[in-house]
């Protein structure tokens, strides 16, 4: 079974950005085929590590939903055939983008069919990295609900350790076998302070560790440069790896 790797944090906190850090690492690991999903409505994981959208399983169920299913085509090999599209080739790894969630009326028939057929395409990968936005609901509908480390993506902010905290809440209420959830402090000028460390201790989540603000971080999002191409030096780069060598051993 794959080992599925969940990223959350509320907006603004570089959260994409370090999922993407994490999908590099691992196919510069030589832990591939890697899965990539992005869950996150507004989905901008494809511009961190360079790759064009052409299709989302969203657009599938709802073509399935308003009949646009061939004549002659069992709604089965339809949605088959459509996520087969969907999926977005790299070196190393695959994206799929999950696109918007269900609108109003039933999607029970699309979205069983959907979990099926994600399980299915999971099992070919020993890696899933799934970038969520801050709800976390949407890893209920992705390719498992087994969540092996979920990662919480804050600032410095009081209220980013705030939400973080209330996402790894979430994660314990929901039914989605989170095994262990660290914090990520991103972007960061200086190390936590005691007080930081203290309201993590009495929450009970585990510091990853901190990654610093960095300008050329910076540069390539405000440029629309993929910091999948992030220098192999960058302090950033290099401060996610250390953090991601002590969660991945």
């Amino acid at each position: 079974m794959a080992f599925s790797i969940a990223l959350a944090g509320k907006g603004g906190t570089g959260k994409t950005t370090v999922a993407g850090m994490v999908v590099r690492y691992l196919v510069e690991k030589g832990k591939k085929p890697v899965l990539a999903v992005d869950a996150d409505p507004n989905a901008n994981l494809n511009e961190v590590l360079g790759l064009e959208v052409r299709d989302t399983i969203g657009d599938a169920r709802e073509d399935m939903k308003k009949g646009k299913v061939p004549a002659g085509m069992t709604k089965d090999v339809f949605i088959s055939m459509r996520l087969e599209e969907a999926v977005m080739d790299a070196e190393g790894y695959d994206l799929i983008v999950m696109g918007q969630p269900e609108g109003s009326g039933c999607y029970c028939a699309a979205n069983s069919l959907l979990a099926g057929f994600l399980e299915k395409l999971s099992n070919n990968y020993p890696y899933i990295v799934m970038d969520n936005e801050a709800g976390m609901e949407h890893i209920s509908r992705l390719t498992t609900k087994n969540v092996d480390v979920l990662l919480v993506v804050s600032d410095t902010s009081r209220r980013g350790l705030e939400a973080a905290i209330r996402i790894d809440k979430l994660s314990r209420e929901l039914n989605i076998g989170v095994s262990k959830s660290y914090l990520i402090i991103n972007q960061a000028k200086e190390a936590p302070s005691a007080s930081v460390l203290g309201i993590l201790e009495k929450e009970g989540l585990a510091l990853g560790g901190v990654i610093p603000e960095d300008q050329t971080v910076y540069e390539y999002d405000l440029n629309g440069r993929p910091t999948m191409e992030l220098p192999k030096d960058n302090p950033a780069l290099m401060s996610a790896y250390r953090i991601f060598d002590k969660i991945f051993h």
